[in-house]
């Protein structure tokens, strides 16, 4: 029965950040991509100390798109555009790498006095060939403004693209669905083939695919064309993803994902010799980079 619903099953590999985890599904050995899904990051959920907070430095992007939806907690984020943005619960931060931008993410002062909650997941897009080196930008897209569907004891909120007949506002640039699904006890929802590629993740709680019962921060990759019931008997989290099947490969080190391994190659080299645009508001501070990356595709 597995193997008629899943071409595969893909557990984290998780990385103690110090007091919180972060668990990676994409990359992986056994999967580079989802759709245009290419690095999946489930932060937390934690509750840090007072006083205390993260503190994501200034660090590169090149040719994807960063997409960041938290469940509790808030972000600033600032980047090289000049862009100032709180993002909170339920709603999107859209950042489009393109040639080359560079962003910090830090926790909020009025978080910090308090102890900062963090749960949420932190995903990148690949962008196609003919996009890759487009003009960077971002876009934030508040919570209010992305579709919710409603069913007895489900609640899926569309991040991106089109589910269940609703279509969120926030850009995309190949073929994307993206749905935050909130199943209460005994709460279920179809999935349906929606897109040629998609996997479901469970953040928290207990869910179920045709029965079969998933494991938390655990990716589920589809078949394709197949129709199941997500299903949860106390309540749970599940987020859907996925999209078209990209035709050529992506190629992922560190923070810089490319069509080319040159391009990343130059990327390395830019960020090594300060050619990267700064931060405005958060200039004094950068991620070096690192010899051996814990961000990598496996050709």
């Amino acid at each position: 029965m597995t193997d008629e619903l899943f071409t595969q099953i893909i557990t984290p590999t998780t990385h103690d950040l110090g007091g919180f985890k972060v668990h990676r599904t994409l990359p992986s050995k056994p999967r580079t991509m989802v759709g245009p899904f290419i690095f999946f990051d489930q932060m937390g959920p934690a509750r840090l100390t007072v006083g205390t907070g993260i503190d994501v430095r200034p660090h590169p992007h090149i040719n994807l798109a960063t997409v960041t939806y938290l469940y509790a907690g808030a972000i600033d984020h600032r980047d090289s555009l000049g862009t100032f943005a709180t993002i909170e619960p339920g709603a999107v931060n859209l950042m489009t790498a393109g040639h080359g931008i560079v962003h910090s993410e830090r926790s909020p002062s009025a978080e910090r006095e308090k102890g900062p909650e963090l749960s949420g997941i932190q995903t990148w897009l690949a962008l196609p060939e003919d996009r890759e080196e487009m003009d960077p930008a971002f876009e934030h897209v508040a919570a209010a403004d992305l579709p919710i569907v409603e069913s007895p004891g489900a609640r899926a909120r569309v991040i991106m693209g089109e589910l269940w007949g609703a279509k969120a506002p926030t850009t995309t640039y190949a073929q994307t669905i993206y749905a935050d699904i909130a199943l209460d006890e005994g709460g279920a929802v179809p999935i349906d083939p929606s897109a040629t590629e998609r996997a479901v993740y469970l953040a928290y709680g207990d869910a179920s695919i045709d029965g079969i019962e998933m494991e938390v921060a655990t990716l589920y990759i589809l078949r394709p064309g197949i129709t199941a019931i997500l299903r949860s008997s106390g309540g749970g989290r599940v987020a859907l993803c996925g999209g078209e099947d990209f035709a050529t490969p992506r190629h992922v080190w560190w923070n810089f994902v490319s069509s080319s391994r040159d391009r990343i190659n130059q990327a390395k080299e830019d960020w090594k010799a300060g050619n990267f645009p700064k931060v405005p508001g958060d200039d004094k501070e950068f991620i070096p980079i690192p010899e051996v990356p814990k961000t990598v595709s496996y050709p």
